[in-house]
């Protein structure tokens, strides 16, 4: 009987991570775009490294040059601005109520943002549809 005997080599390489920096002062409410951004080697742990990962996106705080795009910072681009005025709908089981409203915020898809209806003058708080109209969920 005989044995066979595998010999396995382990290589260890140091793998070349990369941090994504800002290229340029980007101020809040910027779309990121390939220009924006930088690529460093080394990693800082809670840090943006895949470029295509945040491409698109849209800063919520001011990201001055050379600091590293945390994705905490990023967020989807805003579709309601302030003041704008959108669809409201209350949706509780088969009941849809439908109003007008007023953004008293900006926000993108899923963003809680608040809303006063314009007949009722209630203010409520609601979740961004990708339409662009708020939803308000009510208790089940």
């Amino acid at each position: 009987m005989r044995l066979a005997v595998a010999l396995f080599v382990i290589w260890a390489f140091p793998v070349a991570a990369e941090t994504l920096l800002a290229a340029r002062t980007l101020r809040a409410q910027t779309i990121l775009t390939p220009d924006d951004l930088t690529v460093a080697t080394g990693t800082v742990p809670g840090t943006a490294t895949d470029l295509a990962e945040v491409i698109g996106l849209e800063t919520r705080v001011a990201i001055y040059q050379g600091r590293p795009i945390r994705p905490a910072d990023l967020g989807p681009p805003a579709i309601v601005e302030r003041n704008q005025i959108v669809v409201l709908s209350y949706v509780a089981g088969p009941l849809t109520i439908i109003a007008e409203a007023r953004a008293l915020g900006r926000g993108g898809p899923g963003d809680s943002i608040r809303v006063m209806n314009t007949a009722s003058r209630t203010t409520v708080s609601g979740i961004v549809a990708a339409d662009g109209s708020v939803r308000v969920m009510g208790d089940r």
